[in-house]
């Protein structure tokens, strides 16, 4: 069977190259928190595990928004493959300098998303890309207030690493 062209859409070619391109950052984000929830679950983290699997299930509807919306508008959206994920951490609280630097990728990287919707007039993704923003604004806060739960609580003692998966399971839950 012949797939359908398409030939009437407007969405550029180069805005569906870097939608794609950001479908496979959020894909990607997705496994790494599954990877760093499965590390804290072996590790006995069972509240912050909880956290990061949501996290992940977050991750992944993030991912299909845009793999949808690329089919919606008429373009051809890329199935990510999925590549090897970091599964080994150095400490409880490395998880979270890793899962902070991933969020601030993932916001250049959305950020590059808006410049290219600007540079080709499309207004309509970039206003669709908005939603992103605000997203990452959420994401950024939670992991940076997981890293300070780390400065408040001390890790090195059972009963800090208690409350500290006790804390960062609560993170988001309380705006």
């Amino acid at each position: 069977m012949k797939d359908l062209l398409r030939t009437n859409s407007s969405l550029q070619e180069g805005v569906e190259n870097i939608l794609n391109l950001q479908s496979k950052i959020e894909s990607d984000a997705s496994n790494k928190y599954l990877a760093m929830a499965s590390w804290l679950d072996r590790n006995g983290f069972a509240n912050t595990a909880g956290y990061m699997y949501n996290q992940a299930e977050e991750e992944r509807s993030h991912f299909l928004k845009i793999f949808k919306y690329i089919n919606e508008t008429g373009g051809i959206a890329i199935t990510p493959t999925v590549g090897e994920v970091q599964q080994e951490f150095a400490s409880f609280k490395s998880v979270f300098e890793l899962a902070l630097d991933n969020e601030i990728a993932v916001t250049n990287a959305i950020n590059k998303v808006i410049a290219k919707c600007r540079l080709e007039n499309d207004y309509a993704t970039e206003e669709f890309m908005m939603w992103y923003v605000v997203e990452q604004r959420e994401e950024e806060r939670n992991a940076r207030r997981a890293l300070e739960l780390f400065d408040l609580i001390d890790e090195d003692s059972a009963t800090g690493k208690f409350e500290l998966d006790v804390q960062i399971a609560k993170i988001g839950s309380v705006e």
